[in-house]
């Protein structure tokens, strides 16, 4: 379905058309659609936020709008002026036979991206998940280039690079910490999603401060005819998802919300443990909540505001009390532990059309993360002979952002697509403080405040990028992308040139390659296996100098029409000024400031990467597989790490295999599942003792990570039962993590057996996760 509206703003001969691209259901904006004319062969993609536009000659036109599961739509008019063609899409995953063979799509053949997927968020959401919890990072997890860290947990590592060095985006703005219960889950709520693409390479200029990846992230607007919604409920959490119009459809909301009730479930747990000790109270709980909210406004045929929020909180806390009554007397002592860390995200965009060629986007946004533990002791007591006492120590570290943002699109011509635009960030750093404070009796109070002062920094971006055409098979995307970060003094600048190429070979076969240099001002410290909130968030200082990447990345695209995309790529990457914490470091050492903490070296990484991509049909789904190495060298004077020698990466892993498979029978059952394998990633652990004097025996380490654990594989199947109600449709879903029990990998721990009276070292392995089934229900309306 198509709505014209003609003007006739210039005799020139050629002329533009231009629109939004959006579902015909629910007025969605749709990101990435393809709009193609057929006679010239020329084309366009909608921006992040639907529009399009491109100008071709005066006269017949056959233009042809696709989008992935959906049908396509043909418009054939004369074109005689500048022309608006606002389009709705019908959604429709069942491949037809009518389909669009030259796609322009940014990831596509025909496109000039290179490492890049997007993965359509209704098969991110069918993938079966631990506990029936549907999880964006989790999935993503299962692309070649992506490791996934320790068996369960959201850890995101991309060709090398470490936990710090991707960028998450989530409505194009920044969030620090993306993991709830130490990265058991991420913070994403796959009801609020819209849109997902992942950049691990060929970076264009739009984009920076990070070293290895991009995951731009894309709310839902809100459905704009009716109200819609759906509710989960799973073992673990609930949630519920609401979006309609506000009084008109000019206006629409849509409201995620997200709650584990761990602490509920414990309560039983509780009740028992204090009936069976002295203690007169036990209260002790873990939760985690996720609020997506977001308002659209259509201001005029020009003009689009829109509100966005997000916010999300872990929360641990534990007490316990006891009361002692005597004859004259009553005392009483508690204990209790505070636990919060999370995010907290506000912005405001405007996007205005200012002509046909030109688009707008201006945005303004505040950011915040923080982490406060707090733990106390106190006692109260009735009798003049006992003094009372009181004390609490509480570690608070976080950051905190106010951001400006202004971006252009400009379509002169079809030969070019250019993006420009600037950014400003006004960064305030909390580090670490420590904060102790305690009072008994008549004696003078403790008040003592130690740690790391605020860092205030500024981060200032500005970027150019043209995607333009030298004749029909060769397209090329340049760029550059300036940022400067000043702080304590040091004004730290970096101009990184982008560019990626596309040559075809064929109509459905294209040879691509990409270069990036990247620069990151902001370091995550961390020398744990899995992610927890202790972990530091720190910006370079006049001592520690940004993070530097180069990237070369060279692929090879083919097309296998209605059956799916296949991708061969290589890359090869060098990360300078890298920093780890050196042997034995970690927060809790206050005695010395966290730059003292920290060794600075370089490392490298290279691969090749294969997927075959399915994104259409009743069977859908992906096969990746990924040959990689990652390497690190700490060869400084004063900060050598594994004696200034080459060491493998943490989660260096040669090999990895995924296979995930979606299958439709019909409207009322589905199925889904996935296999993994993947080579052991590194662990360092003292493999031999030598006597000490005193000491006794101590731990003998050669060299870091100079273990390789066992080999990770797990089966995970999903089955979904869906049957149509009066107001809406139900779904069962049932889902089996780790079908056949294997025994994967957590930690390794080398131990003395004793069988027999002969002493013998082993390794124990622990693992975590045996077979788990579980059961969800939703309704949806």
């Amino acid at each position: 379905m198509t709505s014209l509206c003609y003007s006739y703003l210039s005799e020139a001969q050629n002329c533009t058309i231009s629109g939004y691209i959006t579902d015909e259901k629910s007025g969605e904006t749709l990101i990435g659609a393809s709009v193609f004319e057929s006679g010239l062969k020329k084309g366009a993609v909608s921006n992040s936020f639907g529009f399009y536009s491109f100008t071709l000659p005066r006269g017949a036109v056959e233009i042809h709008y696709s989008y992935v599961g959906y049908a396509p739509e043909t418009v054939r008019f004369e074109l005689s002026g500048d022309t608006v063609i606002n389009v709705l899409l019908t959604e429709n995953n069942v491949l037809q036979e009518i389909t669009v063979t030259a796609s322009p799509r940014e990831t596509g053949v025909k496109g000039t991206q290179i490492s890049a997927i997007q993965v359509p968020i209704t098969q991110l959401k069918a993938i079966p998940s631990l506990l029936g919890e549907n999880d964006l990072i989790k999935a993503l997890q299962l692309l070649p280039g992506v490791q996934s860290g320790t068996e369960g947990f959201t850890g995101f590592y991309v060709r090398g690079g470490g936990p710090d060095e991707n960028l998450f985006l989530l409505d194009g703005v920044p969030l620090y910490d993306i993991n709830h219960l130490g990265g058991f889950f991420s913070v994403f709520n796959a009801d609020a999603i819209k849109n997902v693409t992942l950049y691990k390479g060929g970076f264009p200029a739009r984009f920076g401060s990070r070293l290895s990846s991009v995951l731009d992230i894309r709310m839902n607007d809100g459905n704009n005819k009716q109200l819609h919604g759906n509710i989960s409920v799973g073992l673990l959490s609930s949630k519920i998802n609401l979006e309609g119009p506000l009084l008109s459809e000019k206006t629409t909301f849509n409201i995620s919300a997200r709650r584990t009730y761990y602490d509920l479930l414990a309560q039983p747990l509780l009740w028992y443990a204090q009936s069976q000790s002295e203690a007169d109270k036990i209260k002790a709980g873990y939760y985690f909540y996720d609020l997506n909210a977001k308002i659209s406004h259509k201001l005029s045929d020009r003009d689009r505001l829109f509100l966005s929020f997000y916010m999300g909180d872990d929360v641990l806390y534990a007490e316990v009390k006891d009361k002692y009554k005597y004859d004259t007397y009553a005392e009483t002592e508690k204990m209790k532990m505070n636990w919060n860390w999370g995010n907290l995200l506000t912005v405001l965009r405007w996007n205005r059309v200012l002509s046909n060629k030109l688009f707008m986007n201006a945005t303004a946004h505040f950011t915040r993360y923080r982490f406060d533990m707090g733990v106390g002791n106190s006692f109260q007591s009735d009798s003049p002979d006992t003094d009372n006492y009181d004390a609490n120590m509480t570690y608070k570290s976080g950051i905190r952002d106010y951001s400006g943002k202004i971006e252009f699109d400009y379509a002169p011509n079809p030969g070019h697509d250019i993006k420009f635009g600037a950014n400003y960030i006004n960064h305030t750093f909390h580090p670490s403080v420590f904060v102790a404070k305690a009072h008994e009796g008549n004696t003078t109070p403790l008040d003592t405040v130690v740690g790391d002062r605020d860092v205030f920094a500024h981060e200032i971006v500005a970027y150019a990028e043209d995607n333009f055409s030298i004749g029909r098979h060769f397209k090329v995307n340049a760029g550059l992308h300036y940022s400067a970060f000043p702080v304590q003094g040091k004004f730290y600048h970096s101009l990184q040139p982008r560019v990626s190429a596309r040559v075809l070979l064929q109509e459905n076969l294209s040879l691509k390659a990409g270069y990036t240099i990247m620069s990151q001002y902001i370091h995550l410290l961390s020398n744990n296996q899995i992610s927890l909130p202790t972990d530091l968030w720190v910006p370079v200082t006049k001592r520690i100098v940004p993070m530097k990447s180069h990237q070369a990345a060279l692929g090879i695209f083919y097309s296998l029409k209605d059956i799916a995309d296949f991708s061969i790529e290589g890359y090869y990457k060098t990360m300078d000024n890298i920093i780890e914490y050196k042997d034995g470091a970690t927060f809790l050492n206050i005695n010395t400031g966290w730059e003292d903490k920290v060794s600075v070296g370089r490392g490298w990484a290279y691969g090749v990467e294969f997927l075959a991509q399915k994104t259409v049909g009743k069977t859908t789904g992906w096969i990746g597989y990924t040959w990689a190495k990652s390497e690190r060298l700490f060869n400084r004077p004063g900060q050598e790490l594994n004696f200034g020698r080459v060491f493998p990466a943490k989660y260096d892993r040669r090999h990895s295999v995924s296979i995930v498979a979606m299958h439709r029978f019909s409207e009322k059952i589905d199925i889904s599942g996935t296999w993994v394998y993947n080579t052991g990633d590194c662990a360092t652990l003292g493999l031999q003792d030598y006597a000490a004097d005193d000491d006794g025996d101590l731990k003998y380490i050669d060299r870091r990570n100079n273990y390789r654990k066992p080999d990770y594989h797990r089966l995970d199947f999903g089955i979904n039962f869906h049957k149509k109600l009066k107001h809406g449709t139900r779904t069962w879903n049932i889902s089996v993590y780790n079908v056949y029990n294997r025994n994967n990998p957590f930690l390794i721990i080398p131990y003395e057996e004793n069988s027999g009276g002969n002493p013998k070292k082993v390794l124990k392995q622990i693992s975590l996760f045996p077979i788990i089934p579980s059961v969800s229900y939703t309704y949806k309306f």
